[in-house]
Parts: C-alpha cells; structure tokens; sequence
C-alpha cells in the first residue's frame, strides 16, 4: 500500500488460514459473529502471531449501557443492527473479555479512541 513502507496487508480467509504476522488488526469484524464463530477466529489469530510480542488488535465497539457518554444510543442501534443483519452483536467489556479468554489469550488492554469503537489490544501469550 502506498504510504506504508513497514505495514504489509495481505488477505486470507479466516475461518481456513490467517498467515503469520507480527500483529494482526480486525476493524469491525467479530460484531459480525457469534462467540463460537469469534473464538474460532481469535484462535487462529492466536496461531499466527509470534510468541514474543505478538498481538491482535480488535477495533469494535464496547456496550456500556449505562453511559452517559454521547455514542451510548448509537452504539446500541449498532448492537440491534448486528444481530437483525448478521446474526452478530456489539460487546460489553464482561463479553469481551470472556471471548478473549476462552479463546486463550492471557490477557487484553482496552483504549478508547475518538469513535463509536475501542481497541483493544489481545495478548496471546
């Protein structure tokens, strides 16, 4: 990609093979799964990414439905679109975690941005 000299894209199909990389970033993806189907992906993730230092980085949004915060109501019409369109859902961190976790990671770090998603970022191991 132009503009990016250390920065490799390269596709794959998820649910088969995801090549080995130092990271990899999903945007907006596992919203669009059910936790079986997630974990299946995050596994995979898992296997290809190196033991030191690798990691996943997940951009989606995190539910808080008792936030005050300005996206609260948008996040959730989000959440009701996933699941009418996808079969899907948006998160809460309890969610998250619990699909991190199952899938077998060690542990995660949540960062908010200035957008509807998080990052969080997965560590494997």
């Amino acid at each position: 990609q132009p503009g990016y000299t250390e920065i490799n894209f390269v596709q794959g199909d998820m649910f088969k093979y995801i090549p080995n990389a130092d990271a990899i970033m999903m945007k907006c993806i596992l919203h669009d799964w059910d936790d079986k189907e997630c974990i299946e992906i995050l596994k995979r993730c898992k296997d290809a990414v190196p033991r030191d230092g690798g990691k996943v980085i997940i951009i989606d949004i995190i539910l808080d439905v008792k936030s005050e915060h300005p996206y609260t109501k948008m996040r959730l019409s989000y959440d009701l679109d996933m699941m009418l369109n996808t079969g899907g859902k948006e998160r809460t961190e309890e969610e998250w975690k619990k699909l991190i976790h199952d899938a077998g990671y060690k542990g995660y770090k949540i960062t908010e941005i200035s957008a509807l998603q998080s990052v969080i970022e997965a560590y494997p191991y």
